[in-house]
């Protein structure tokens, strides 16, 4: 359940009364029609259906076809929430969504990817479009740099048999990341209108420079000891093949072919078992010790979780000031001199700022110092989860957070043929050992285009 929700426990009582299990085979015509005929003994005059698929892929279309032949509305909406992966590549992407249009037409079809429903997410076009002092500079003429971020402090630990056949590229940067840099990057869109903002976000996409493999760093986290804290490797998970090469790591430069973007390099990473802070790793090992002494499974997991952190954040870094008076002052570092906007969206979702300021005092000493939107501190008031506000969306019949099929098609196109060139050659992953910063790789494809990531300058 996570936070405690306002009313919490009156809401959920009140909806676990409206909430029915009936059971069948997936697959079963027979099953579906069982259930038609369960939701007409509950449903009014007019019902609307919703259909969530949070099942394995492999019978996504199984699923639709009976769902679709059998227990669709005969008086209202009828509509199917797809729970990603949405294929492996770009072929078994194109063959899923002409499966499920042989029973769903395409504005039936809801491709959910909870990252577009975090609030930072719906909040980066208001940031752009509704405030001047920000779209005059989001162009290649003001911004040198655009980093996508996303870490996890820990391993699979023990449910490495799905992410094992997908990997860190598919779980995360070719949906997540890469539709939010869509998001970001696209052009003013005619309206708010779902289907004139996926317009654009299409045409960002179609306008990517193809990735070539010289461009992409991958990793794999290694088991580490510091002292008496030990973590286990990618490899050593029961769940995980031996001798695995998935990439638990990737980082990527991408670029966009546009006036707008032209030469920008747009950098994602993605990693598991990255850098966290030493009261965590402690934590960790003490859990073990008690889970292993006491064998209170339930209560331990359940302790760990709040310590299991997911980083996300979006950091944009500006060009530095033409002849710049204090250069002086800064020393020979002059990205220390340079405006940086970062957007966390987890955790502690915040917008910050980062500007050059004089020290008081009587010399000329500079700082850079952060203009800091903290949610927490200026907006009291619950942040709904992403599931939330998606789940209302599909109900309401709004899709702009959701994926269509060309837009999908454009993401897989863009990342499928280094994923196939990346197996088809068995390249083996940089060992990074668990809790550091990641592959060392990662940090020479930065410099090549001549940046640093933003988030390994400790002063966040």
């Amino acid at each position: 359940m996570g936070a405690c929700r306002e009313n919490c426990a009156d809401k959920m009582e009140q909806f676990l009364k409206r909430c029915y299990y009936h059971s069948g085979q997936y697959n079963s015509e027979e099953h579906f029609a069982e259930l038609d005929s369960k939701l007409k003994e509950k449903e009014g005059a007019s019902s609307n259906r919703l259909f969530y698929l949070s099942i394995p892929p492999n019978i996504f279309v199984d699923v639709v076809k009976c769902a679709g032949t059998r227990a669709s509305s005969t008086s209202g909406w009828t509509r199917v929430i797809v729970e990603k992966p949405f294929g492996r590549d770009s072929e078994s992407s194109r063959e899923l969504t002409r499966s499920l249009k042989k029973y769903l037409s395409e504005d039936q079809i809801f491709r959910i990817d909870h990252y577009l429903g975090k609030e930072l997410v719906e909040n980066l076009s208001v940031l752009r479009f509704s405030n001047l002092v920000f779209e005059p500079l989001w162009s290649r003429n003001y911004i040198r740099n655009v980093q996508f971020i996303f870490s996890e402090n820990f391993g699979t630990e023990g449910r490495g048999g799905y992410f094992d056949s997908y990997g860190i590229i598919r779980d995360i940067m070719q949906n997540h990341l890469l539709q939010i840099l869509a998001l970001f990057a696209m052009e003013t869109p005619v309206s708010l209108d779902a289907e004139d903002i996926r317009n654009e976000k299409v045409k960002v996409l179609k306008s990517m420079r193809p990735l070539q493999l010289e461009d992409v760093i991958i990793g794999q986290y290694k088991g580490h000891t510091e002292g008496s804290i030990s973590h286990p490797g990618y490899t050593d998970d029961p769940t995980v093949p031996k001798g695995s090469i998935t990439p638990t790591f990737a980082a990527a430069a991408l670029f966009i072919n546009n006036a707008r973007w032209d030469g920008v390099p747009f950098l994602m990473k993605a990693g598991k078992a990255l850098h966290t802070k030493k009261l965590v790793n402690l934590l960790y090992s003490k859990l073990i010790h008690y889970v292993l002494v006491c064998n209170w499974i339930i209560k331990a997991l359940d302790f760990f979780d709040n310590y299991k952190t997911h980083r996300a954040e979006i950091r944009v870094q500006f060009r530095h000031v033409p002849g710049n008076l204090y250069r002086r002052n800064f020393g020979t570092d002059l990205d220390k001199a340079t405006n940086e906007l970062v957007l966390r969206l987890q955790p502690d979702e915040a917008i910050f700022l980062k500007i050059n300021n004089k020290v008081p005092g009587l010399g000329m000493r500079l700082d850079r110092s952060d203009l800091n939107l903290l949610y927490s501190a200026r907006y009291r008031k619950e942040i709904p989860d992403a599931y939330e506000r998606l789940l209302l969306d599909a109900i309401e019949g709004e899709r702009r957070l959701f994926i269509r099929s060309d837009e999908l098609d454009a993401a897989w196109s863009l990342f499928s043929p280094v994923l196939r060139e990346l197996e088809e050659k068995k390249i083996a992953p940089e060992l990074y050992p668990y809790g550091s910063r990641g592959p060392v790789g990662a940090h020479y494809l930065a410099a090549k285009h001549n940046v640093r990531w933003g988030d390994l300058s400790g002063e966040d």
